[in-house]
């Protein structure tokens, strides 16, 4: 299989050499559950009728989030922007949830207000999708403020878009993770595209979006994101310079979706080549690619893959019978879980005085 990837080295890395057989398929596993849940959720926005609002697809980006969020602990923090289903599912959020989510349902993990761009889940230190560009950015750097301040040993991972980086927000987020030196890391997940325009028509650089970091004296590295032994190796180290020196470090990892920004645009083969999108279906797919590591190392059989995959799409189809049998949010509802206060009823909620004396 032809591929961009010299995989040897990275696979004698540190932080790959002990990774249990258990642990690599775990690994094809969660890559498997993503690609299942975006086809099904592809199939019943396009055909059901039942979903609402914007559908971002993660297909093609999986060994991205499956990767970095696979070296994180109990203490690493996460929050990134609006393609986000891929990194709900790895952190252990349920498939239930997420389609419920998608639905508008009462089940969902937002309680159906959110839909596609709004997933949380505090309780696995995610902090969820943000649809506003960038708006994650600052968020991200607040987290692992809060990391620092209470001397945590940990870090956050924000995730971003290309496109994402040429927002003023996140260029000041840079200015104080530096100033503070804060353990963030901003993890650009480049696929080439912001919206429908290409990387060299939307961002000015010299050699690369990540390349920006250096005007704050902050660490940075490009790399291939098609293979996870590279992706774990490389973030590895920026992981342990956020905990180890709370310094912050930008990370462009190149990848590539399928499909279009979002399932409504409808140029996505008009801005792009569609032999360009084969191309990378063919030789870049980072299923096949982590499948075919797996067959050659003798950790896993084609047999075992079938299954693996079964299960993914019986999965995938239970969280759609889920979705569609759940009650809708009731009318009173939309009043619930707006701000913080009014919901418990403290005295700031119900007096509206927050900031200032009478």
């Amino acid at each position: 299989m032809e591929t961009l990837l010299e995989t040897e080295s990275f696979a004698d890395a540190e932080i790959n050499r002990d990774l249990a057989p258990e642990k690599k398929i775990d690994l094809l596993s969660q890559m498997l559950r993503i690609r299942r849940f975006e086809q099904a959720a592809l199939k019943h926005y396009q055909t059901g009728g039942q979903m609402g609002g914007f559908l971002h697809l993660y297909t093609g980006q999986e060994s991205v989030v499956v990767g970095t969020i696979s070296l994180c602990g109990e203490d690493d923090q996460i929050i990134a922007g609006y393609r986000i289903h891929g990194h709900a599912l790895t952190v252990g959020m349920t498939m239930n949830a997420c389609m419920a989510e998608l639905f508008g349902k009462a089940t969902g993990c937002s309680k159906g207000k959110g839909g596609s761009m709004h997933f949380f889940a505090p309780d696995k230190n995610y902090w969820g999708g943000h649809a506003v560009v960038a708006g994650q950015t600052p968020l991200g750097l607040g987290l692992a403020f809060g990391l620092k301040y209470k001397g945590i040993k940990g870090c956050c991972l924000c995730f971003l878009g290309d496109g994402a980086v040429n927002q003023g927000v996140y260029q000041a987020s840079l200015n104080l993770a530096s100033l503070w030196n804060l353990p963030v890391i901003y993890i650009i997940e480049n696929n080439q595209y912001s919206m429908g325009t290409s990387l060299e028509r939307s961002s000015a650089y010299k050699s690369c979006l990540a390349a920006r970091a250096e005007a704050y004296n902050i660490e940075w590295d490009r790399f291939n994101g098609e293979n996870i032994y590279e992706v774990r190796a490389r973030t590895w180290a920026a992981i342990q310079r956020a905990r180890n020196q709370s310094r912050p470090t930008v990370l462009q990892i190149d990848t590539y979706r399928y499909y279009g920004h979002s399932v409504s645009d409808a140029n996505a083969k008009k801005y792009r080549d569609p032999e360009e999108i084969e191309k990378y279906r063919k030789f870049h797919d980072p299923l096949q690619l982590w499948q075919a590591r797996l067959l050659e190392e003798g950790v896993i059989t084609e047999p075992q893959i079938g299954e693996l995959d079964a299960a993914a799409q019986a999965e995938a189809a239970a969280a759609v019978q889920f979705a569609e049998t759940s009650p809708l949010p009731e009318p009173a509802d939309i009043f619930s879980d707006v701000y913080y206060e009014v919901d418990r009823q403290t005295p700031a909620g119900r007096t509206g005085r927050h900031f200032f004396n009478d």
